[in-house]
């Protein structure tokens, strides 16, 4: 029996359907996209997943208002730099030259949020004197951020120490050789900081030789009221 014309068009467009998609099959092809095409269905491929919006410092959600924003980036082994940066702005790094082995210091006005001053101590062959004579006059108030590169613990004494728990720190009791550090601190703080953390060097969990991970810290410090007078 013969096929009429509209069968045997409909007979030839079902052959070259399944020819088609035995051929992308064969090839590794997208037998979905075959489909598509097929069906007359859009070719425009789906849109990815939206990334997600970034905030001051990279943050992933906004401080509440009259916050500050902060990111805290301590030293990888002995090569990577620490990073301080607050409110979208980079206050120590290695691009502005200003960080080195030991401590990296930044101070801030707890009330306005501006910069007072940024400082590196080194703590393996420098002098802790000038860490002291740094630490010990500091006003009521005032914030201090503090990322450790390389060694930021040998030269540490008991007052060193001291300082820095009246500041809020827990872990710079045990602080020792290598050992990863970020802190932010306060003059004046009534409990213990909520902004700590502290990587043990220990050759059992050291990411680098002789050196524990870089740590990374990122949150929203509250602004202080102004002092009354």
């Amino acid at each position: 029996m013969r096929l009429t014309g509209p069968l045997r068009v409909a007979a030839v467009l079902l052959m070259v359907g399944l020819v088609w998609l035995l051929v992308s099959n064969f090839l590794g092809g997208d037998s979905l996209h075959v489909r598509n095409i097929l069906s007359g269905a859009s070719q425009q491929p789906t849109p990815g997943e939206p990334r997600p919006r970034k905030f001051k410092c990279g943050l992933s959600a906004p401080c509440p208002p009259k916050h500050l924003a902060f990111r805290l980036v301590s030293g990888a082994a002995n090569v990577i730099a620490p990073k301080v940066c607050l409110e979208d702005q980079m206050l120590m790094s290695s691009v502005k030259n200003n960080v080195g082995r030991g401590l990296n210091i930044a101070l801030v006005n707890g009330v306005t949020g501006d910069l007072l001053e940024t400082r590196t101590f080194d703590m393996w062959a420098g002098d802790v004197a000038e860490l002291l004579k740094f630490l010990r006059p500091l006003h009521e108030g005032t914030l201090v951020f503090v990322t450790s590169f390389d060694d930021a613990a040998t030269k540490m004494n008991d007052e060193t120490r001291r300082l820095f728990e009246e500041l809020g720190s827990t872990a710079v009791k045990e602080l020792a050789f290598r050992d990863s550090w970020v802190f932010v601190g306060a003059k004046g703080i009534e409990n213990k900081s909520p902004f700590e953390q502290r990587m043990k060097n220990s050759k059992n969990s050291n990411k680098y030789e002789g050196w524990p991970e870089s740590l990374e810290m990122d949150g929203c410090i509250p602004l202080r009221p102004p002092l009354e007078h």
